[in-house]
């Protein structure tokens, strides 16, 4: 909500700061309303108020809920109203909406406070009735008051006279209503209504309304409701009598207020002195939600705000809307006022008629004349009985849905017909005006009214100076003629006017017999009158001789000339000829236009109707009349206007003879996609109009398509179509509709894409909406615009004619494929077809010529063509005699001879031939290119080619699956790969089935980047069709991986038709990586017996610094193991691998041990690799001379090498190869021997009988990972308390660090208890520890069966050196660590995100697409794109789910928009976000923003990724935290190390945190370990102690605490917490799983050990002692006691009557001074009803007691039936308040003079104070800060400061430049209690003589001392409500828990319980009641269930919370599920609250 989100409450004040979001700021003002004490005062209606103030109007805000008992008789109220500034407050409107049974209410008087300076508190005295029945029957009224609460304000009084007119039937029986507008606000709606029968005929009604004063009045705004019988009303005029400024004003009129007379209008707008109002006409769409019972039959009306509400329309009846279920309803509203972009809009309704409920989704307000398009979400009932019961709501923008429009203007047209018989007409009359700076739509003017001569509104875009006006009906029947006199057109904004002159018939049957009229403007704005002069066009149209070359149908031209066109004219009266259009015919017609100065095109088509309407045009002749013959300009054609020949266009444009058309024309492809959904094809004719930068195309009716799909616009298909026409310049938006003719004529449209190629742009118009008259808003034409334009290839046109020759049977009808060859490229290969029959041998001319248009890339000058045919057909044979090729960019034609057949039988029999241009010598310059030498290597070979995994995804559809056989182009920016079969699958036999991924390999040279691929098939088989989801393109060798999105069918009878596509790739979803390289791998296999393998090699390489590749096969399959690695051979494989730098340290070698003959036995490896400049390559060689096999040496399948010698070849500058042989230096040692030792802990089962596995880690690299098979020291390895012992042989690993250990689960009992492992490293004598002691099991503890083990550190290291500091869900962060101190603090300015996502629930609403969010500050500032990934197993967001992310991002300070999108780019990768939550902690607020918008190429407006603004967010404030490192350390003892919870709690001076778990991540808090991570934590710093619990589960539920550390990373301050204790029921000698440990920061300990001895006195009554058990906690200055049971008394007996029992409780922490105490008894034993006198409780190291009085029962049947109480300590109440003194320090740059300073505090202001400067002392020099001390009154809390800056010597100053005073911070200090109260000014402060000029700031943050808090301890009883929802189930039978958090404490958890109640029922409201100590103000609720009974989900609508001391309730909105089985599947959450 636009003012919702922007105040919010600092975790330590009292007083609201301001949270910086939003521009809006947000204020809190209290409101207290008093009900008068009459009979019948209370009611129960709705009631609202709204402050008007100087800066503003707030919106109508709600007070409280249905749910509370406010508003009863006598009764005072308080509410908190959280709005917008508006500064001081002139009045206030309060009203109700006279809903409920007894809604009448007598109000008393109302008092407004702001919180922000609560010593301005205003009173406005009412003492009325708000009644329908009582009183004057008002039910609002305006109230004016004053700061005195004395003051009796004055109103106004309105005298109102209504004069009816004497027209018959001009009287009305309709309510009447009544806004008065005035320069100081206006009066509201006001019913017009006494006693008498009012405005009959001829009538003065006379009213008075009391309003405050309005100043003086500028319009009314008056119409009626259109009820009774005789509703319409003619008004002559109103008078209004302004009593207290003794004014009059006149209001004339004389216009009907009747649906059926005039304008049909029943409101208006009225200036003063009856000027006709200038209307801006708002477009206001209002949707009705498609929910059962949504519909209405009330009155509906809206009220559209201007920005900061100061100006408003006024009620607005929307009349003629149907409110019907999913329907739109559109009005146009007009106001005299420019109000857009709006601030909000309230919409409601009269709550009449019989279902009178209302569901309303949403408003959306377009203004035409600032083309802001506005949405306004509500999606809420309407309705007493649903929800909240309003009947009226105030909806604000969701700001991120603001479209900008094209702007128009208001103009209104005056049409006059003129004074002759039968002037008149019927017909419909359309026009379109021309101006200098383009024309406008044609627009129709419906002909309802009898006559033509009142203004009618129209919108103009911006035209320039008009220049001339085409008018004309369509209507060619007798009696539609109509003469037009003249037409004027106003521009109503700035009155420019124009007349245009007529005079004459537009009639079929008089004067030239036209029904069009062009003409010319005049008046004074047209300069010269602009060439105007009327022309005759002799239009002269020649039908050409070939047969059935004439048509029937109707044929239209329109001229387009320098100066505007004519338009489409229907060429109906021949000049010359009877029967028009006939073969060879020349028809001549007349045109009559405004001059369009040059003729440059002729448009001409027609529209197919009729028999034969196929048309074969030879050309246009056009002339001026009375021009001679030699001017005419000619327009050849001479091709075909019909749908089944050529290209199908049957309307052309045609260029003047020597320009050809296609340099003219531009092609425009225009794909129209229908939506998949029942009904949605249509059987119209579509039409659509494309709006450029340079120009408009016509409406272009769509008849004939590209990919000729039979049926157009059917379900879920895409049609395409080509437009010709001239260049319009970029495409802004598109209208397109339908005619509405036919059977089936509604029609769903998805999305149109328009390619232009020559501007290399394609444009994305989504639309998914129905074109309908009886869906959604019954529009058949939208305007749509593009929601993106996407950059493709420009492509340029060739224009191709092939000639075939003059000799017998030269024709051919096979078909013909064509290639041509450029300097920079080639084409592809392209069919030449088009729909006439073509390579038919030439019978009228020599030669047959077809011509093609060929759109293909630049190819620079052509080289040469490629021309075949497939030999098809029943003639294939063909004599081919030339081709030329038109290049239109350059206007150069290339000739290319060819005069030779291409047919089998005939010259050489070849059907293929290559021709090149004739000027032969371009062609041979280079050819002369010397080719390489044929022995090109293998290895370079390959590093300039490319390998290229292709992986192809099948959708998961119904029949996706293809038989076809499918092939792949790729294209990369210097070549393709031509047509690549995908034959062979490596991943599936059966390829392309549904669903799959299937897997090829494509090997080509170097492409360069891959720009796009074309894949398809050849549609042979049974089942061809195919529904390609994606294809994946992985290119090692360029680190690259693309993924190329379709989504689309391949397949004839689906979609487009198409069975080919080309594809892009995703931007968003490219993969980079570093680039692989290939290696030259030689593999000698030793010449001995056997030595050969059938097993699967593999080989890994290692670099220096222990960097390696993955692992590789060398053999791609079964075929190749065999043939490979035979006796003595030598196998070259050319590997593509990671490229691990300059030096090969080593390389592991290996195999399987699969096959029949698996043993091997290896002589060597060689590795040959290419030098980095590409000269040359090295060799390094690696010997091995060993068995590879399990029965051979020492049974080992893997070895690693080390190299001998490398050997290098560089090739020299002069050509030459020098080799070089040299030793490697220092190779790693080739065979460490290490000793393993792996202990089995002594615990029940734990030992295993799997096969175990382990990989060293070292710093020079790993030793793969080996199976530990033979044990040294044990026949059965790995039982309960044994030592294995292996010997393993590896080459050098440097320093270990970690082991990898697993096992593989197999066997009889696999689960394994693994102790430790230590390792001895036998030549260096260094023995390494890894410490263990966990469960690798699938069924105990975390359930893994791998774990890696580090190395055992000694302690004082804070981190290991190797991993790093991870931060959740980034990457890994380098922490630099030196011992002892701390480096530089970890990070700049990434800060965590936690940020929450629910999907939708609609159909098609999950996505498995990788969704991502950017978060943007301020210029510019943004993180990058943060990838939310889903964790393991989880592959999408699911329909209805929640999914919750921590990312960390750059702090970009104040958020101002997020964008979220997915890099989904296929149309099935939709995606309806509903929510989205994004918490910042750090700075302590959470941003709601309820979206509920697709995601979607294909839904919604096409977008993928949304930009939302802030201001769309609600914005809560959850307190700031501050981010901790905290590093866990745990004993080095054996079994230290747990698996159990552990939960922290951190106590601070100011505050405490929650309990907080500790996350155990695998495996953190192990034995010896520390673990570091990073916390959010409340600031409450500085810290004082911390309390440690553990649950006490899991397998190892003991756990050794040594100590933790946290530190502060905003400032480096650290923490320590040290125990050096078991938390264990059986290792702790108290059985404790809980700990306190004292803060020590900087070696000083925070808290002091102390015993507390606790005397409890049981009262002396009848039954006051208990057998229950009691507990209690105590809270003090440094936090709380943790849960103390009175357990161990002094006496036998405790707790009964007249009884003192001591307690003691020995090393604690001592809490300082205590302040209260929580006691509490579980109910239990036979009379558990306890009466509790009083507890004293002694402090041994403060040596002092603190009382805590009681007095009451604690008991079911007693007082209140409270078990719990809490006691304020009794020692608080000594200190009275005196004579306050308060000191404040002062901050920064000079000033010589002297300052003031004023408080305001809660209960008062203080004098002024006068801080002085002298000579002696300089006070507020530069950078300092003064201190002073005044002593002042009690004025309470201190909200406010006004700070002044005036002269030292009281003069006023001199006239010099203003000085300043820049005033950084002021903190003041209440000296007794020492509470501070923080204002940052930052400011600069004007010297002012006068004291009147002040600087006001709000207090920033208090921090309050103890002693003030705990006086303010005392008990208060909360009223809290709980509202459940109204949704199906949406009770709940669980137990229901509460914890209130407010400034002062928390109430502790509490049952919500009542005796013998069903609670929580669905749509109802309960109520309790639970008395603690007052918490100060509320900041959050907890509220959760224990998922218990039968039905425990429950839909929480929200908890009130009334504190029944100060009467301030405070909303704590929920509105979600606690079920476990919905959404985030929380059953417990916290609330925050909403004013």
């Amino acid at each position: 909500m636009g003012f919702l989100g922007s105040g919010y409450l600092d975790p330590s004040s009292g007083c609201v700061c301001q949270l910086r979001s939003g521009s809006i700021k947000g204020e809190v003002y209290e409101v207290v309303t008093v009900t008068g004490d009459v009979r019948g005062a209370g009611t129960d209606a709705n009631v609202f108020v709204t402050l008007f103030g100087e800066h503003g109007i707030t919106p109508k805000t709600h007070l409280t809920s249905k749910s509370s008992t406010a508003f009863e008789r006598s009764k005072t109220d308080v509410f908190r109203v959280k709005t917008n500034n508006v500064g001081q407050i002139k009045k206030i409107r309060i009203e109700h909406d006279n809903t409920g049974l007894n809604a009448g209410w007598f109000l008393d008087r109302v008092i407004v406070t702001d919180m922000n300076r609560p010593h301005l508190r205003f009173y406005f005295p009412c003492n009325n009735w708000l009644s329908k029945e009582d009183g004057d029957g008002l039910y609002v009224r305006d109230l004016v008051g004053s700061l005195n609460p004395m003051d009796v304000p004055k109103i106004n009084k309105y005298v109102v006279r209504v004069f009816t007119g004497e027209v018959s039937g001009s009287g009305t029986d309709a309510d009447v209503f009544i806004n008065i507008f005035g320069e100081k606000g206006d009066t509201g709606v006001r019913k017009l209504d006494n006693d008498k029968d009012n405005f009959e005929k001829g009538a003065e009604d006379k009213f008075t309304l009391d309003a405050p004063n309005l100043g003086k009045l500028r319009k009314i705004n008056i119409g009626h409701n259109n009820k009774g019988g005789s509703a319409g009303w003619f008004l002559a005029k109103v008078i209004i009598e302004d009593i207290g400024n003794k004014c009059v004003y006149q209001f004339p009129v004389g216009r009907w207020f009747a649906l059926d007379e005039d304008d049909g209008k029943i409101q208006r707008d009225i200036l003063v002195g009856g000027t006709e109002a200038t209307g801006i006409v708002y477009n206001v769409a209002v949707v009705t939600g498609d929910i059962r019972g949504a519909g209405t039959n009330s009155k509906i009306h809206v009220i559209l705000h201007g920005s900061k509400g100061l100006k408003n329309s006024g009620k607005i009846f929307l009349e003629g809307g149907e409110f019907e279920r999913a329907r739109t309803d559109l009005f146009n509203v007009e106001i005299a006022a420019l109000l857009s972009p709006l601030s909000r809009v309230t919409i409601g309704h009269d709550n009449c008629g019989v279902s009178s409920g209302w569901f309303c989704e949403k408003v959306v307000v377009y203004c035409p004349f600032t083309g802001i398009e506005q949405t306004f979400p509500c999606g809420k009932w309407l309705d007493e009985d649903e929800g909240d019961g309003l009947i009226e709501r105030e909806l604000y923008e969701m700001v991120s849905l603001r479209q900008k429009r094209l702007k128009k203007n208001p103009w209104s047209l005056w049409i006059w017909t003129s004074d002759i018989k039968n002037a008149g007409t019927d017909a419909t009359i359309f026009f379109q005006i021309y101006g200098d700076k383009g024309k406008s739509d044609e627009m129709k003017l419906d002909n309802n009214s009898d006559n033509f001569e009142t203004g009618l509104w129209t919108k103009l875009p911006d035209l320039g100076t008009f220049y001339k006006l085409r008018i004309w009906h369509e209507k060619r029947n007798p009696f539609a003629g109509w003469h037009l006199n003249k037409v004027t057109l106003l521009k109503t904004l700035t009155k420019e006017k124009y007349s245009f002159n007529c005079g004459r018939w537009l009639d079929i049957n008089e004067e030239d017999n036209e029904i069009v009229r062009e003409l010319p403007a005049e008046g004074s704005l047209v300069t010269e009158v602009m060439p105007g002069e009327m022309i005759k066009y002799r239009v002269t149209v020649c039908t050409g001789t070939v047969s059935g070359s004439g048509t029937d149908a109707n044929v239209f031209v329109c001229l387009i000339g320098d100066q505007g066109d004519t338009g489409e004219r229907v060429l109906y009266n021949c000049i010359n000829t009877v029967n028009k259009f006939e073969k060879g015919n020349a028809d001549e017609f007349f045109i009559e236009a405004v001059t369009l100065k040059q003729v440059r095109r002729v448009r001409i088509g027609h529209d197919g109707k009729g028999g034969s309407s196929g048309w074969y045009l030879a050309k246009v002749i056009v002339r001026e009349e009375g021009q001679p013959e030699s001017e005419a300009v000619e327009f050849p054609c001479y091709r075909w206007l019909d749908k089944n020949e050529d290209d199908g266009q049957i309307v052309r444009e045609l260029v003047p003879a020597g320009e050809s058309p296609l340099l003219k024309n531009v092609s425009y492809h225009i794909s129209v996609k229908t939506g998949d959904i029942p009904g949605a094809s249509s059987d119209s004719r579509v039409f659509i109009k494309l709006y450029g930068e340079k120009a408009d195309s016509s409406k272009e009716p769509l008849l004939v398509s590209d990919n000729d799909l039979g049926n157009y616009f059917e379900r879920g298909r895409v049609d395409e179509f080509t437009l010709d026409m001239m260049d319009i310049g970029k495409i802004n938006r598109i209208l397109i509709g339908h005619d509405n003719v036919g059977l089936r004529s509604g029609w769903f449209l998805a999305s149109v894409q328009i390619t232009v190629p020559v501007q290399g742009r394609q444009y994305m118009f989504p639309c998914n909406r129905w074109l309908d008259k009886d869906e959604a808003d019954g529009r058949v034409e939208v305007e749509v615009y593009p929601s993106e334009i996407l950059p493709i290839e420009k492509l340029i046109n060739y224009e191709v004619s092939v000639a075939t020759g003059d000799v017998r049977a030269a024709g051919t009808n096979a078909k013909v494929f064509m290639q041509i060859y450029g300097e920079t490229g080639k084409t592809e290969l392209m069919i030449l077809e088009n729909r006439s029959n073509n390579f038919e041998r030439g019978a009228t001319d020599i030669f047959k010529v077809d011509v093609f248009t060929i759109k293909a890339i630049d190819l620079g000058e052509l080289k040469k063509l490629r021309i075949r045919h497939d030999n098809s057909g029943s003639r294939p044979s063909w004599f081919l005699e030339r081709v030329e090729i038109v290049d239109l960019k350059e206007s150069t034609t290339y000739y290319f001879p060819c005069q030779r057949w291409l047919a089998v039988e005939e010259d050489d029999g070849q059907i293929a031939r290559e021709l090149v241009p004739v000027d032969e010598a371009f062609v041979k310059k280079d050819s002369e290119n010397d080719g390489q030498s044929p022995a090109t290597l293998g290895l370079e070979q390959k590093a300039k080619s490319t390998t290229y995994t292709v992986k192809v995804k099948t959708g998961d559809k119904k029949n996706a699956g293809t038989d076809a056989n499918v092939f792949i182009i790729l294209y990369g920016n210097k070549d393709d790969t031509g047509i690549v079969s995908l034959k062979a699958s490596k991943t599936n036999k059966n390829k392309f089935e549904r669903g799959k991924v299937d897997e090829f390999t494509v090997e080509s040279v170097d492409i360069g980047d891959l720009k796009k691929i074309k894949i398809g098939h050849d549609n042979k088989g049974n089942s061809t069709g195919w529904f390609l989801e994606w294809v994946e393109i992985d290119a090692p060798s360029l680190g690259q991986c693309l993924k190329f999105p379709c989504g689309r069918w391949l397949d004839k009878s689906e979609d487009d038709g198409a069975t080919e596509r080309i594809i892009f790739p995703a931007e968003l979803q490219t993969v980079e990586y570093i680039p692989f390289v290939p290696y030259e791998i030689t593999v000698y296999t030793s010449d001995i017996f056997g030595a050969g393998t059938d097993a699967d090699v593999f080989i890994v390489l290692y670099g220096s610094d222990g960097i390696c590749t993955q692992q590789k096969s060398l053999c791609l399959n079964k075929r190749e193991q065999r043939m490979y690695f035979e006796r003595n051979s030598v196998n070259q494989f050319i590997v593509e691998l990671e490229d691990v730098g300059d030096i090969i340290e080593k390389i592991r070698i290996g195999h399987n041990g699969g096959g029949l003959n698996s043993g091997w036995h290896l002589d060597r490896v060689t590795i040959r690799r290419l030098l980095p400049n590409g000269k040359g390559s090295e060799t390094v060689t690696f010997p091995c001379e060993r068995w590879l096999a399990k029965s051979e040496d020492d049974g080992e399948t893997v070895r690693e090498l080390v190299p001998t010698d490398i050997f290098t070849e560089k090739l020299l500058k002069d050509g030459t190869l020098k080799q070089i042989e040299e030793e490697v230096e220092e190779p790693l040692e080739g065979n460490t021997i290490l000793g393993i030792s792996v202990f089995t802990g002594d615990i029940y089962g734990a030992g295993t009988d799997a096969n175990v596995f382990l990989n060293i880690y070292g710093d020079l690299g790993d030793m793969g990972e080996r199976k530990l098979s033979k044990s040294e020291t044990n026949f059965n390895k790995f039982e309960r308390g044994q030592e294995d012992t292996f010997t393993i042989q590896a080459v050098d690993l440097g320093i270990l660090y970690k082991i990898k250990i697993r096992h593989d689960n197999s066997m009889f009992s696999p689960d394994w208890f693994l102790e430790k492992v230590e390792i001895l490293d036998e030549t260096t004598e260094e023995s390494f520890v890894f410490l263990c002691e966990r469960w690798l099991s699938k069924k105990k503890e975390d359930k893994k069966i791998e774990r890696t083990l580090y190395e055992q550190v000694q302690l004082g290291c804070s981190l290991r050196w190797d991993e790093p500091l991870v931060l959740p869900g980034l990457a890994l962060v380098r922490v630099c660590v030196c011992v002892g101190g701390f480096s530089e603090p970890l990070f700049v300015a990434v800060i965590p995100y936690h940020i929450t996502v629910t999907t939708g629930t609609e159909y098609d609403s999950s996505t498995d697409s990788r969704v991502f969010i950017i978060i943007m500050g301020p210029q510019k500032v943004q993180t990058e794109r943060l990838w939310l990934d889903l964790e393991e197993g989880k592959d999408e967001f699911a329909d209805g789910s929640v999914e919750k992310f921590s990312v960390w991002g750059l702090d970009v300070g104040e958020i101002k928009k997020v964008e979220v999108g997915h890099d989904g780019a296929t149309p099935e990768s939709c995606w309806l976000m509903e929510e989205l939550t994004i918490v910042v902690p750090t700075k302590g607020v959470m941003y709601n923003f309820v979206c509920k918008c697709w995601l979607a190429r294909d839904k919604g407006d096409g977008l993928t990724s949304r930009i939302l603004n802030i201001l769309d967010a609600e914005c809560v404030n959850i307190g700031i935290k501050i981010l901790y490192e905290v590093t866990v350390v745990t004993g080095d003892i054996e079994s230290g190390g747990t698996d159990a919870n552990i939960f922290m709690t951190v106590f601070g001076s100011n505050g405490n945190t929650e309990e907080m778990l500790l996350e155990k991540n695998g495996d953190r808090f192990e034995r010896g370990q520390e673990d570091s991570f990073i916390m959010e934590i409340a600031d409450i710093a500085p810290l004082r102690k911390m309390r440690i619990r553990t649950d006490g589960k899991g397998t190892r539920p003991h756990w050794f605490m040594e100590r933790i550390t946290l530190r502060n990373l905003t400032n480096q301050e650290v923490a320590t917490f040290t125990y050096g204790d078991w938390l264990s029921k059986l290792k702790n000698e108290k059985g404790s799983l809980l700990c306190e440990m004292p803060a020590v920061i900087n070696d000083e300990q925070m808290m002091e050990d102390t015993t507390y001895t606790l005397q409890v006195k049981t009262s002396d009554i009848g039954g006051a002692g208990t057998d229950a058990n009691v507990s209690l906690i105590l809270f003090g200055e440094y936090g709380d006691s943790g849960t103390l049971p009175l357990k161990e008394s002094n006496k036998s007996n405790k707790f009964e009557r007249n009884q003192m029992d001591e307690f003691s409780f020995s090393e604690m922490l001592s809490l300082g001074d205590l302040c209260k105490v929580r006691i509490w008894h579980d109910n239990k034993g036979i009379a558990p009803g306890w009466h509790l006198e009083y507890i004293d409780v002694m402090d041994s190291a403060m040596d002092k007691t603190f009382r805590f009085q009681c007095d009451r029962w604690l008991a079911k049947g007693e007082d209140d039936g409270q078990l719990i109480r809490e006691l304020a300590c009794a020692n608080n109440d000594i200190l009275e308040l005196k004579e306050r003194t308060g000191e404040s320090g002062v901050e920064d740059a000079d000033t010589k003079e002297n300052i003031w300073i004023i408080l305001e505090g809660k209960m008062g202001r203080s004098k002024e104070f006068l801080m002085e400067n002298s000579s002696k002392k300089r006070r507020f020099e530069r950078g300092a800060t003064d201190t002073f001390q005044f002593s002042s009154k009690n004025v309470g809390d201190i909200a406010a400061i006004c700070v002044g800056h005036c002269p030292k010597d009281g003069k006023k100053s001199s006239a010099k430049a203003d000085v300043f005073w820049h005033v950084q911070e002021i903190i003041v200090t209440e000296m007794e209690l020492c509470n501070k109260y923080f204002f940052r000014c930052n400011a600069k402060i004007p010297l002012r003589y006068k004291r009147r000029d002040y600087k006001v700031f709000e207090c920033a943050k208090v921090t309050e001392s103890f002693a003030s808090k705990a006086r303010s301890l005392v008990p208060v009883k909360y009223e809290t409500i709980v509202v459940t929802g109204f949704e199906k189930g949406a009770g709940t039978d669980a137990n229901v828990f509460i914890t209130i958090y407010g400034l002062n404490g928390d109430s502790g958890r509490r049952a919500l319980r009542q005796k013998f109640r069903n609670l929580f029922e669905r749509g109802k409201t309960n109520r309790f009641y639970l008395e603690t100590l007052d918490m100060g103000e509320l900041k959050k609720v907890r509220i959760e269930h224990d998922n218990s009974g039968l039905a425990p989900g429950w839909l929480v609508e929200r908890v009130e919370i009334t504190n029944s001391a100060t009467g301030v309730t405070t909303i704590f909105p929920c509105g979600k599920w606690l079920d476990e089985n919905r959404g985030d599947g929380l059953i417990c959450r916290d609330l925050y609250p909403r004013y």
